[in-house]
């Protein structure tokens, strides 16, 4: 893929690769740290092929591959992918676009999406992508950001609804903690339009969450687990 070829989100995160690189792989210091066991808990045990889509600097893979799983790792950032596969040289790791994956039709029982749909530019795209490489039986596990957290803000306290929730609307915040400075951005969708997305895929929702850690008052995360119906 060359630079010409990424898309908006791609290259915003090859923009950020280098910011993100540090920021994840500093321990303890993002939320990961702290959802990932019980996300994990999610996840079906290894099977037959693991998809990580949006693998980014190849943390969800390395994970998944010490739990067993024979994972490949795709993703849209050629400075995150090179990062994956310096920190784990026996992995497999591919360059493709999320909406357009060079991968065979129901190649894999299990395809993790963690906190990557809500940065795509083709949403249904992807989920279609998802759909078509999953093998009847076959189950998607993703994380998303809450689609509540980019429509509010804190105020006194109180999480506070202030910007429109229905319809597709660009997110962009710079952020910067201890040292570390990071710009994240991508597409806040209502929870319809991914429910939509997985609808037109041909997969069902089978299990759904709103995790919550500590005395958090909102949902940050929302995770889900869907299945490619066996004919």
């Amino acid at each position: 893929m060359t630079e010409k070829a990424l898309t908006t989100a791609a290259q915003d995160w090859e923009e950020q690769a280098r910011n993100w690189i540090a920021w994840v792989r500093r321990p303890g210091f993002d939320s990961y740290w702290r959802y990932r066991d019980a996300f994990f808990a999610l996840v079906p045990a290894a099977g037959r092929a693991t998809l990580d889509l949006g693998c980014g600097e190849g943390r969800v893979s390395r994970d998944l591959g010490g739990r067993g799983h024979r994972v490949t790792g795709v993703d849209a950032s050629p400075t995150l992918l090179e990062a994956a596969r310096q920190a784990d040289p026996g992995g497999r790791y591919l360059l493709a676009d999320a909406a357009g994956l060079p991968l065979p039709d129901g190649g894999f029982d299990l395809v993790v999406a963690y906190n990557v749909l809500m940065d795509v530019d083709d949403l249904p795209g992807t989920v279609a992508e998802i759909g078509r490489v999953l093998e009847p039986g076959g189950r998607l596990c993703l994380s998303i950001t809450h689609p509540i957290t980019n429509t509010g803000s804190r105020r006194g306290g109180l999480f506070v609804l202030d910007r429109p929730y229905f319809g597709r609307h660009r997110f962009e915040e710079e952020v910067e903690r201890d040292g570390m400075r990071m710009r994240f951005s991508g597409w806040n969708h209502p929870l319809s339009a991914y429910a939509e997305a997985l609808e037109d895929a041909g997969l069902l929702i089978e299990a759904l969450r709103e995790p919550r850690v500590g005395d958090d008052d909102v949902p940050w995360h929302l995770w889900i687990r869907a299945v490619r119906p066996r004919a």
